[in-house]
């Protein structure tokens, strides 16, 4: 996985500032770079909406039916929760939380924070996301920070999409294409389903686990950033390997995934409750 920062942190302690990934780099900058990227029909692509967690990276996310009055949610990896990795055919849903997030603007500052009132749902089977439902309401952020909510994508993306993975908490975005899609992605006790697989330009690390990934062209939510193989490993933490439908098992060194969100748009009901016998929702139930 992308790996919560904790771990990351600790070792820039043990190897010193040099060895740190330069990442924090400057936010404005790579906001023109990625809007000038694309076609001019494209939207640009900032980091409105986007948040830091404390160890992950994250957004505020609404589907198309959300009402401003509704609870904001903020879209982050199953493997992002305060409670730790949930294990494998594990579901978490409606348990209290008080998280913290970061609210960013277009160029990457933190305006504001936002707070959470539970886990709305979270799961690493499958797929690997959490959504939390937060004490704002998207009309209260947009009123009081000038930011509108990240909107979901509710069709299967295609390959070849040109996308930006937004990460909150590095301040920094990385553009690549949707290169296509894995029948199985298996990492370590996990496995997840129909994942997007990146082409090589998308080098994520450590702390951008939980980045929404933009389509360039409609600037909406099609995943949400999880994993990637690390040193050519197979199937082994850190080191996913792709499982196709004949059971083949392939490695890519290097190469980053995400997990998709369209099918998660169906769950979200008024109010922006969860629910999980919503017609057409895809997520696991407990």
């Amino acid at each position: 996985m992308n790996k919560p920062l904790v771990g990351a942190f600790l070792a820039a302690l043990l190897l010193g500032a040099g060895a740190a990934p330069v990442v924090a780099a400057e936010p404005a900058q790579q906001a023109q770079e990625a809007a000038s990227k694309t076609g001019p029909e494209a939207k640009a692509v900032t980091f409105a909406g986007t948040v830091a967690l404390s160890n992950c990276s994250g957004s505020v996310v609404r589907s198309p039916d959300s009402a401003p009055t509704d609870p904001a949610l903020v879209l982050s990896n199953g493997h992002c929760l305060e409670s730790g990795f949930p294990g494998p055919g594990e579901v978490v849903v409606d348990q209290p939380s008080s998280r913290t997030f970061t609210l960013l603007n277009s160029s990457g500052d933190g305006v504001g924070t936002l707070k959470a009132s539970k886990i709305a749902y979270g799961t690493m089977t499958d797929t690997d996301l959490s959504l939390y439902e937060t004490t704002s309401t998207y009309q209260q952020i947009e009123d009081s920070y000038g930011i509108r909510a990240l909107e979901l994508e509710t069709a299967h993306p295609t390959a070849g999409t040109a996308i930006t993975v937004a990460s909150g908490y590095w301040k920094r975005t990385y553009s690549c294409d949707i290169d296509g899609f894995v029948h199985q992605l298996k990492e370590g006790r996990w496995t997840w389903k129909d994942s997007v697989r990146y082409t090589p330009e998308c080098q994520t690390i450590g702390g951008t686990s939980g980045s929404p990934v933009i389509d360039d062209a409609t600037g909406k939510v099609v995943a949400v950033n999880n994993t990637g193989n690390e040193s050519g490993q197979e199937c082994t933490d850190n080191n996913p390997c792709e499982v196709d439908e004949n059971g083949e098992v392939t490695v890519r060194e290097g190469i980053n995934y995400a997990q998709q969100t369209y099918n998660m748009v169906p769950c979200i009901g008024a109010g922006s409750k969860i629910d999980l016998n919503r017609e057409g929702c895809g997520l696991p139930k407990p």
